[in-house]
C-alpha cells in the first residue's frame, strides 16, 4: 500500500480509516501487507498497526519527494507482489516505479472543485498533478469507493469496465443505536471529521447563526483536528455565535459513538466526498445527516429517505433544511430508523474480500502474462 497517510497521523481522515479497515482484514486473513507513507512528529520511522507494517519516510509536505526511493529501499527488498496506489492529495504514479502490477484505490480527485476551495496555486497544482492519472493508470484495474467517483474517472478517460465499486464499510457491532443513551437535550448539530477549508464546516456554522436568529436554542459540536479551526473560530466569533459552536478537538473512538447517538443531527457539507464514511457511521447510530447534493453524498445520503440533500454551500437552504429536521422529532425518527437500516448493508468484511478478489486477479494476470512471456 501506498498512501499518504496511516490512520494514526493527526492529519488522518476517512480515507485512512478505509485503508485500516480493509487492508488490516486482509492481514488478520494471513496476507503480508506493507503500508508505505508520510511521517508527523513523535511518529517512529517503523511500525505495526493492525497487522500491516508501517514504513514512513518524509512528512506531510515532503513525502512525494521520498517516497520512490523509500519504496526501492523499504519495501521492493520484500518482494511485493501486488501495488496498491491510495490516489488521493498528489498521486505518486507508482506504476512508474516498478514492474509489479498496480491497483489504483480512489476515493475522490479534485479537479476544478480545488479552486473553489483552496488557494489559486494549490489549486493549479493540485488540477495539474492530477491531469496525468488517465495515462499512467490507463489499462490498470481501479477501485473506486462510489459511483460518483467511478463517473468522474471515465469522463476523465479511464475504462469502466476496469472500474470496480466497493463502498466503505460500517461496524454496525460498535457503530449501532442504543435506547439507553438519550439524545442532547438542546437541539444539537455534529460535525466529526477533519476541519480543512474544503469541507465547507463554514456554512454549519453562519447556519447557526440564522437558526439562533430564528428563535431555535441549536448548538454545533465540531469534532476533529486540522488547519482551519483557527479561522472556523474567527468565523464562529464574527457570526456572534461563540458560545454555541463548540470545538471538541480530538475525539476518541468511544466518545465518537456517543455523539453520534447524542446529537439530533449530522451535518456534512462539503462539495465533494468518495462517499462520507462519517455519514454511514452516524446513520448505523440512528442519526440522519443533512448534506450537501454532491458527488459521493449523494449515495451516503438517501434524500427524504435517510437524511437530507441542500445545494452546496446555499447557507439560506441549509438553515430552512435544519430548522426543519430540528423542529420536526417524527421526521428525525423516520429518517434516523431508514438510516440505521440503511448502513446495516456496508460491510468491512464484504469490502475486504471484494478488495482481495481484484488483487488476486490482479497477481494472476501478471504472473499468466509472465509466464506467455
Amino acid at each position: 500500500m501506498v498512501n499518504w497517510q496511516d490512520r494514526l497521523n493527526p492529519q488522518g481522515g476517512g480515507a485512512e480509516a478505509h485503508l485500516h479497515e480493509v487492508f488490516g482484514r486482509l492481514a488478520e486473513r494471513g496476507h503480508e501487507v506493507d503500508l508505505l507513507c508520510s511521517g508527523f512528529q513523535g511518529a517512529p520511522p517503523r511500525d505495526r498497526l493492525d497487522g500491516i507494517d508501517v514504513f514512513r519516510a518524509g512528512g506531510r509536505h515532503t513525502f512525494p519527494l521520498h517516497a520512490r526511493r523509500a519504496f526501492r529501499r523499504l519495501i521492493e527488498p520484500r518482494g511485493p507482489e501486488v501495488i496498491v496506489e491510495d490516489l488521493n492529495k498528489v498521486p505518486l504514479f507508482t506504476p512508474r516505479w516498478s514492474e509489479r502490477p498496480v491497483v489504483g484505490l480512489v476515493h475522490h480527485l479534485f479537479g476544478l472543485t480545488a479552486f473553489r476551495e483552496a488557494s489559486p496555486p494549490v489549486a493549479a497544482a493540485t488540477w495539474l498533478l492530477e491531469r496525468p492519472i488517465p495515462r499512467v493508470f490507463r489499462g490498470l484495474p481501479l477501485i473506486a469507493v462510489s459511483e460518483s467517483t467511478r463517473d468522474d474517472l471515465v469522463r476523465r478517460g479511464l475504462d469502466a469496465e476496469r472500474i470496480e465499486v466497493i463502498p466503505n464499510g460500517v461496524d454496525t457491532t460498535v457503530y449501532r443505536p442504543d435506547p439507553g443513551v438519550p439524545r442532547f437535550e438542546q437541539p444539537t448539530l455534529l460535525y466529526l471529521g477533519r476541519l480543512k477549508r474544503y469541507k465547507g464546516v463554514e456554512f454549519g456554522i453562519r447556519a447557526v447563526r440564522r437558526l439562533r436568529d430564528r428563535g431555535l436554542a441549536v448548538r454545533f459540536l465540531i469534532g476533529g483536528r486540522g488547519d482551519d479551526r483557527s479561522r472556523l473560530e474567527s468565523i464562529a466569533a464574527a457570526e456572534g455565535v461563540a458560545d454555541a459552536v463548540e470545538f471538541l478537538g480530538f475525539v476518541s473512538d468511544e466518545r465518537k459513538v456517543e455523539l453520534y447517538r447524542r446529537a439530533w443531527v449530522h451535518l456534512l457539507t462539503s462539495p465533494k466526498e468518495g462517499w462520507g464514511i462519517t455519514v454511514i457511521e452516524a446513520a448505523a447510530c440512528g442519526t440522519p445527516s443533512v448534506a450537501s447534493d454532491a458527488p459521493g453524498l449523494r449515495e451516503s445520503v438517501r434524500h427524504d429517505d435517510t437524511g437530507l440533500l441542500v445545494p452546496h454551500a446555499e447557507v439560506g437552504a441549509l438553515t430552512d433544511t435544519l430548522e426543519r429536521v430540528m423542529g420536526d422529532a417524527d421526521l428525525r425518527a423516520r429518517l434516523g430508523a431508514a438510516a440505521t437500516e440503511f448502513a446495516a448493508g456496508f460491510s468491512w468484511d464484504a469490502a475486504a474480500s471484494r478488495t482481495e478478489r481484484i488483487l488476486a486477479r490482479a497477481v494472476g494476470s501478471a504472473r499468466s502474462a509472465g509466464e506467455r512471456g
